[in-house]
This record gives structure tokens, sequence and C-alpha cells, in this order.
């Protein structure tokens, strides 16, 4: 079984910076890409941010020079650093990963994790 678990949700005022992290836990797998989507009150899930295993990274244009999503492999944690952060960036924020679970063969899943509140106050 994988798990996701995001932490560093939370209020910040427009113009400051917050730091999610997605901790991928779990037995006999291997991660492919992470990314980071957040939906809105109202609005459909949309991507914020991604990275490959290659580190190949793409990003949302509403957040792209404000965002860096960054990996740490031997950690199987993905960050995603937001500055000058704006009311319309609040919302839930999804962690994602694509991953190999290794058992009677080898098979790709999407796992999400659970979510974490950003507000942004104006």
């Amino acid at each position: 079984q994988v798990q996701l678990v995001e932490s560093g949700g939370g209020l910040v005022q427009a113009g400051g910076s917050l730091k999610l992290s997605c901790v991928v836990s779990g037995s006999r797998f291997s991660i492919n890409a992470m990314g980071w989507y957040r939906q809105a009150p109202g609005n459909q899930r949309e991507l914020v941010a991604n990275i490959t295993s290659a580190n190949s990274t793409n990003y949302a244009d509403s957040v792209k020079g404000r965002s860096t999503i960054s990996r740490d492999y031997a950690k199987n944690t993905v960050y995603l650093l937001m500055n000058s952060l704006k009311p319309e960036d609040t919302g839930v924020y999804y962690c994602y990963a694509n991953v190999k679970v290794y058992s009677s063969g080898v098979y790709s899943y999407d796992y999400w994790g659970q979510g974490t509140q950003v507000t942004v106050s104006s």
C-alpha cells in the first residue's frame, strides 16, 4: 500500500510564501512523476506543477515564475515552493504520484494525497 501525506499548507497574506511537502511511503515501489494539483471552491482540480523522474518540470502559466517544484529522491518527497502568493492561489492542494508497484508483477498506479488547504488573504 502506497500513501501520500502532504503538509505545509496554511493561511498567508498576499505576497507571502509557502512551501508544501509531500512524502510517499509504502513498500516495494518506485516513483515516476510527481506533482501538485489544486482545487478552488466551485472549480475543477487543475495542475499546478509536476516533475518527472528525469527532473523535467512543468508549471501552470498562473504560477510560472513564482513557484518551484523539486524532489528529494532519497526521502521520496516532493516540494512546492510558492512565492508572491495571490488570493487566487487559494484552494486545496493535492499531491500526486505515478508509482510503480512491485508485487507479482510490475504495475503503475496514480496515487493522491488527502489535500492541504492554502488560503491567501488580500
